[in-house]
C-alpha cells in the first residue's frame, strides 16, 4: 500500500492543528476519489517516527513550531535519525512543510529545506506558514495540501 507521511512536532496546539488538517484533507480526498485502500495516511510525532517510516513513503509532509529562529529540536533530532539510513534511497520523493510561528518564520523554514535538501526530495509547493495563530484559511491551506499530496499519491503522478 502507497503511503502518506505526515511527520510534525508540537509544543502547544498549532502545528498539531496544521497536521490534523493536513491529514483530513488527505482522508477526504481519497474517500472521493475510492481510493481509501490504496493509500495510507500515516500521522506520527517526531518522535514515534523513524527511517523505516520514511523509507516506506511515498511522499512526507512536515511540520514544526518555529524555536528560537529555528526548527524545533523534536524535528532536528527526528531529521538527524534518518538522514543517513534514508540518504540516497528517497531521492526524488514528494515532500512540503507547514510552520507555526511566532517571529516570521523564516529561520524555521531555512533550516528544515537545508536539511531536506541533502535527502534530494523534489518540494511540491512552498511552505504553509502560520504567523500566530492557526487561521481558518490556514487549516484550507492544509487540507488542500493534504488532499494533493494524497490524490498524487493514488493516481501515480507522484
Amino acid at each position: 500500500m502507497k503511503t502518506l507521511l505526515i511527520v510534525y512536532h508540537t509544543g502547544g496546539v498549532k502545528t498539531a492543528q496544521m497536521a490534523e488538517a493536513v491529514a483530513r484533507g488527505a482522508q477526504q480526498a481519497l474517500r472521493e476519489a475510492e481510493a481509501e485502500h490504496e493509500v495510507r495516511v500515516s500521522v506520527k510525532r517526531c518522535a514515534e517516527a523513524g527511517p523505516e517510516d520514511v523509507l516506506g513513503a511515498d511522499a512526507l509532509a512536515l511540520g514544526t513550531p518555529e524555536n528560537f529562529g529555528y526548527m524545533s529540536g523534536m524535528m532536528k533530532d527526528f531529521l538527524e535519525r534518518v538522514f543517513y539510513p534514508c540518504e540516497g534511497r528517497i531521492e526524488g520523493r514528494p515532500w512540503a512543510l507547514f510552520v507555526s510561528a511566532g517571529q516570521d518564520g523564516s529561520g524555521a523554514i531555512t533550516s528544515v529545506e537545508r536539511v531536506v535538501t541533502g535527502l534530494r526530495l523534489k518540494k511540491l509547493r512552498a511552505p504553509i506558514l502560520a504567523l500566530r495563530e492557526v487561521t481558518p484559511e490556514i487549516l484550507a491551506q492544509c487540507e488542500e495540501l493534504g488532499a494533493t499530496l494524497a490524490a498524487g499519491i493514488a493516481a501515480g503522478v507522484l
